[in-house]
């Protein structure tokens, strides 16, 4: 069997992949590259519209990011962090629009508030907290506070409709909030990469063994899932960037660094609006405060979607267990994953999560009223009959060793590389594709400093006019890019 020599292996054909093929394309236009997806097309699995929130991840509306401590106070770090890596995949994205290998903005990206919404006494509160911290730093300036019913009713009729006068409510709102439909984004990034001549895509292809060679690089076979053929490349560096099944690869390569590392697979589940009046009596993301003991890919909200260019309205997500690591994956996989190095800490999250365990078991045993009646917090005058149950996508949380070798389970998002920087995985799920330019740039900061230290730092700042330099403390800075992304984005008409 012929092997084939290329520099470059991108196994996964989402928005993690399609990210880091394309800044690798303009960094240096003469690797070759191939990707690698074991469906019949990419964007099929997480990156797809209906199998992830499509929220244009800033931390403006979603309160698991700014938690509360024992002292009473908001912490608004991660919000801050997350928003600064946001708009580094704002200015990515602009700066591909300007050299045309993505086409006008609203094929992929439109304009959407972001809502951050809650009742009672202590949540009020909590909110109004929230939004005098955030609000008083610059990468947060421009949002917008109230508890007048009249006010929230213009932000949200859908919400306020029939809701009792004196109920106490508040909300917070930015105008210039982003919808992303990431399955449309990808497509455009891969069908701009077909141009190149040295970049191959391979569809209904998965990895079946992948070893590192004598000379650092990494022999890899695929196989061909419609015809049963094997293809034999040798890439200088891999990447894992397939979600849910990221986990089962790294672990295959064997490098020291994937050792200890388990997943805690979660499914999703959306209410669909079919009603086209109800869909255009709401423009908005209406995010809450997820209920205790789910995980934060559970957090409710009412969400205006823009998905293959047609309005949709989700709530949801409703989590639930699954042992498959991918929507289309084997039920085999969780299983499949156990090793005698992560048992220990695998056995260990299992243990001290049972409550977790339990409220996924219970959301998946909901019936239609049950989910008709958590929209109703959000939407009190919704019918059931307006509303259909789908399936949303598969996400794979992080099961790692903690300090004294047992195990935690974590929600974020992680880079695993190898120490000679020939392979890397990104494992978990939030917050995911919003931040792809900034993890994937952080791919290359870690296996390919050497070339950062020619003239590849010059050329992401040519694409990512921030690079180097921190969005949090420079208001300058923020100000001066968020203006022009705004603009050509389409974002500044709200």
């Amino acid at each position: 069997m012929a092997t084939k020599e290329i520099d470059v292996l991108l196994v996964g054909g989402g928005v993690m992949s399609a990210t880091l093929g394309t800044l690798l394309n303009k960094l240096d236009p003469s690797l070759r590259l191939t990707m690698v997806e074991r469906l019949d097309h990419v964007a099929h699995e997480s990156t797809d519209g209906w199998n992830n929130a499509g929220t244009g991840h800033a931390g403006y509306c979603e309160l698991n990011y700014t938690p509360q401590n024992a002292n009473g106070d908001v912490e608004v770090d991660r919000a801050l962090a997350i928003n600064a890596n946001f708009e580094v995949s704002l200015q990515l994205w602009t700066a591909l629009i300007d050299s045309g290998d993505l086409p006008a903005p609203d094929n992929f990206i439109n304009t959407t508030p972001h809502i951050s919404f809650v009742w009672g006494e202590e949540n009020v509160a909590f909110l109004r907290k929230r939004w005098e911290k955030l609000s008083a730093h610059h990468l947060f300036a421009g949002m917008e506070y109230s508890e007048d019913h009249d006010v929230l009713r213009e932000w949200m009729p859908l919400v306020m409709e029939g809701r009792a006068s004196d109920e106490k409510v508040a909300a917070t709102r930015i105008p210039f909030g982003s919808d992303v439909d990431f399955g449309s984004l990808t497509r455009n990034l891969v069908s701009s990469l077909e141009k190149r001549e040295q970049f191959e895509l391979l569809t209904s292809h998965e990895v079946s063994d992948l070893k590192q060679s004598n000379d650092g690089r990494w022999s890899v076979r695929l196989k061909d899932r419609a015809t049963g053929e094997n293809k034999q490349f040798k890439a200088g560096f891999v990447f894992l960037g397939a979600g849910g099944g990221a986990l089962p690869l790294l672990q295959k390569s064997g490098i020291p660094e994937s050792k200890g590392y388990g997943g805690f697979p979660v499914s999703g589940q959306w209410l669909v609006c079919q009603d086209e009046e109800t869909i255009k009596q709401h423009h908005a993301k209406v995010y809450g405060k997820a209920a205790i003991g789910a995980p934060p890919m559970s957090v409710p909200h009412l969400d205006t979607r823009i998905i293959n260019g047609k309005p949709a309205l989700l709530f949801g997500p409703y989590a639930g267990f699954t042992t498959k690591f991918l929507k289309a994956g084997s039920k085999l996989d969780l299983f499949k994953s156990v090793r005698g190095n992560n048992l220990l800490p695998m056995m260990n999250v299992g243990m001290n999560n049972m409550d977790l365990t339990k409220y996924l078991i219970g959301e998946v045993l909901q019936s239609h009223e049950d989910r008709m009646n958590a929209l109703r917090d959000y939407f009190p005058d919704a019918t059931s009959e307006k509303w259909t149950l789908a399936q949303a996508g598969q996400r794979v949380q992080i099961i790692k060793k903690d300090a004294n070798g047992s195990g935690k389970l974590e929600f974020g998002t992680e880079l695993v590389a190898a120490k000679d920087g020939s392979l890397a995985a990104l494992l978990g799920a939030s917050p995911g594709a919003s931040v792809a330019a900034q993890a994937m740039i952080e791919v290359i900061e870690r296996c390919m400093a050497e070339r950062l230290d020619t003239d590849w730092k010059a050329r992401l700042k040519e694409w990512v006019p921030s690079y180097g330099e921190s969005l949090v403390e420079n208001g300058e800075l923020l100000n001066r890019t968020r203006e022009n992304t705004l603009r050509v984005l389409g974002l500044a008409k709200a």
